[in-house]
């Protein structure tokens, strides 16, 4: 909390400069009992909940979701949003696919629900802390993963300006990212086939945020080293060449990201498995993946055995 409400400062100045109009509501929305009342530290600065017509969120990843999943199923018209970190800019804030997470699995109930406009403010990244910022590199590698391997060998070559939140490296970054996410979203906008190219590293992300307990990993850590798990499977299964795998677990470790899973004592490959199982890439009790035959050439598999990613999950996961 400390450090959202530290961005705020910078954030309402440059909101107060777009002359938005009265109507307009800047939201934090977190859909938690702790923040609303008199104890919330954003109710206590002029914040609400209301539902009004034309709303404008301010938000990282977790509050497009939280914010946009109850108006996709609702009778409420569209938002506008105003992402604030790297990982809602180049991810959660494009596409109109919104969730929230239940016990049983991540984002497992949601919506999609196209926003009026997005307006992506790379200032606003100078407020991220550093853990945060890396947590939304993972995204913009995933683009480069699936099926743009120029952008990933520019990562490769960029990576260190990325970190240093140079303004020009930034600005490419996210317009490369929202500009791939778009192409894949427009051939398939409800998911009936490729957009899931999207989930890559996921279903093992989603693994670890769910057996670590939310919150304890960053979604952008958990997918940076779910992406390394997807190709060393890929790897295993003899599709992708060891040198691309590498190339992956490099990028994503300079990204400051972690680069396999918990340890056995945390997550072992029963219980990891078991999570995966409930994923909601599962159709017709079926595990799909998204793997790789190597850089840029990302595909949905189902045709793998089980026991041989339980296999592959023994030797990726640390003792």
């Amino acid at each position: 909390m400390d450090w959202l409400l530290a961005r705020q400062e910078g954030i309402e100045k440059r909101l107060a400069k777009r002359h938005l109009s009265d109507g307009a509501r800047v939201l934090y929305d977190l859909s938690s009992s702790y923040f609303e009342g008199e104890r919330c530290p954003l109710a206590k600065r002029g914040y609400s909940r209301d539902g009004k017509k034309g709303k404008l969120q301010v938000n990282y990843g977790l509050l497009t979701d939280a914010r946009g999943c109850p108006v996709a199923i609702s009778v409420f018209p569209g938002n506008s949003g105003d992402p604030t970190t790297l990982l809602a800019q180049v991810d959660s804030s494009v596409g109109g696919k919104t969730g929230v997470n239940h016990p049983l699995g991540k984002n497992m109930i949601g919506a999609f629900h196209q926003p009026r406009c997005v307006i992506a403010d790379t200032d606003t990244l100078n407020t991220l802390p550093d853990r945060e910022l890396s947590a939304g590199l993972a995204e913009v590698i995933k683009y480069g993963l699936i099926n743009d391997p120029d952008f990933f060998a520019w990562l490769e070559n960029n990576m260190a300006a990325l970190i240093a939140r140079e303004p020009d490296a930034l600005a490419y970054a996210i317009e490369r990212s929202c500009s791939d996410k778009a192409e894949v979203v427009a051939a398939d906008e409800k998911e009936a086939g490729q957009r899931a190219l999207l989930n890559l590293g996921h279903t093992f992300g989603h693994a670890i945020e769910n057996g670590m307990g939310y919150g304890q990993w960053l979604h952008g850590e958990a997918i940076g080293a779910g992406m390394c798990m997807a190709a060393r499977f890929s790897v295993d299964l003899g599709l992708m060449p060891e040198s691309d795998a590498q190339r992956t677990v490099d990028l994503v470790g300079r990204a400051r990201l972690p680069v396999e899973p918990p340890s056995a004592s945390d997550i072992d490959s029963t219980r990891f498995l078991q999570l995966m199982s409930v994923d909601k890439k599962v159709q017709d009790g079926q595990l799909r993946l998204v793997l790789m035959q190597g850089i840029g050439k990302a595909f949905i598999a189902s045709d793998f055995s089980l026991e041989a990613l339980a296999q592959s999950l023994d030797r990726m996961i640390p003792s």
